[in-house]
């Protein structure tokens, strides 16, 4: 196996974790749980001395190859529970649409993935491309439950819609009502109709509720006419209506709307992404106002999101048909994570 060299751990992800305990524990962890997957799984690092690994919001991706020689990817993330959750989809998915999972330890939030082009995502690829390409990935990853015993590990998302009913009301009075009531109250109105109430168990599928345009990565020269040009990773998944995973297409790339109509363009979007998915428009355009009224209620109860609060208000009010007063133009707005 190749030599092992020490890690540096890529700055981006150091400074996110070094600002509470818990964070900094895993960070100085690291080290040591590096060593013990490539001890697990007879791993060896496949990184130039001093060369920074990959890194998402909460894991480190170290490419790495395997016993044989087949390049692949150790990825040690920082434990929560959509860590936790995230071997299962992966493992019910099997490689169709979604990364391939070779093997995985829950100790740690470790697991090892087949490796990917991290320095191609859809990001960089045209709306149009782009449209198709997510379409496409969502039928793949839109599989109905079967008796395999990982779907029973999964949350619905018709439970984190019944939840949001009891604690958006409270969060938003605790908050001092960072925004108008009828938003709340379309919201809600949205958690009612389409969640627990309104749920039909005939509409479930495993859905990708994070799949945006960072989280599609485009997959390995040598394996793209075995594999597909692209494939999802960071499933964070629930099991429900398929609609509820287009909001991350609408709260991403706002830049790139008409600039002469920024509102009308953010609805086609919503209506061509679901369409080319095989979705109900409607029906995405009603979850992603829950959403993201969420989303802001939660920037709203942490200091320095000022401009992700606007954001989500942005887009929320406009699928809500009345795009609120007072906020930043659409192409002023952050994008996720740009201004934190």
């Amino acid at each position: 196996m190749n030599l092992r060299v020490i890690v540096p751990i890529p700055g981006d992800l150091h400074a996110r974790y070094n600002r509470s305990s818990a964070g900094r524990d895993w960070l100085a962890s690291l080290p040591g749980l590096i060593a013990g997957a490539l001890d697990r799984w007879d791993l060896g690092i496949d990184l130039v001395p001093g060369q920074e690994p990959w890194n998402g919001h909460g894991a480190l991706v170290v490419p790495v190859v395997r016993q044989g020689g087949q390049r692949a990817a150790l990825k040690i993330a920082f434990p929560h529970e959509e860590a936790m959750a995230e071997k299962h989809a992966l493992a019910l998915w099997e490689g169709r649409g979604a990364v391939r999972l070779l093997a995985s330890e829950a100790s740690d939030c470790s697991a090892v993935l087949e490796r990917l082009d991290a320095s191609r995502r859809l990001q960089d690829a045209t709306l149009d491309e782009s449209r198709d390409i997510w379409g496409a990935i969502m039928r793949q990853l839109s599989i109905e439950p079967d008796d395999r015993a990982e779907w029973a590990d999964l949350d619905h998302i018709a439970a984190t819609a019944e939840r949001w009913s009891d604690e958006l009301p409270a969060d938003w009075e605790r908050l001092d009502r960072p925004f108008p009531r009828w938003l709340l109250e379309a919201a809600l109105e949205v958690c009612q109709t389409r969640g627990a109430v309104g749920r039909r168990s005939g509409t479930d599928v495993l859905v990708h509720t994070d799949l945006h345009f960072m989280n599609i990565l485009a997959t390995m020269p040598d394996e793209q006419s075995r594999r597909g040009a692209y494939l999802a990773i960071d499933p964070q998944p629930q099991i429900g209506e398929a609609e509820f995973a287009v909001a991350p297409i609408l709260w991403n790339r706002i830049r790139e709307l008409p600039r002469n109509s920024p509102e009308e363009g953010l609805l086609e979007r919503c209506h061509d992404f679901s369409v080319a998915a095989g979705l109900d428009p409607e029906t995405a355009r009603q979850w992603t106002i829950a959403r993201e009224v969420e989303n802001a209620v939660a920037y709203a109860g942490k200091a320095g999101h000022e401009a992700d609060l606007a954001r989500s208000l942005w887009v929320a009010s406009t699928l809500a048909g009345k795009t609120l007063d007072g906020l930043p133009p659409a192409h002023a707005l952050p994008a996720p994570g740009e201004a934190a």
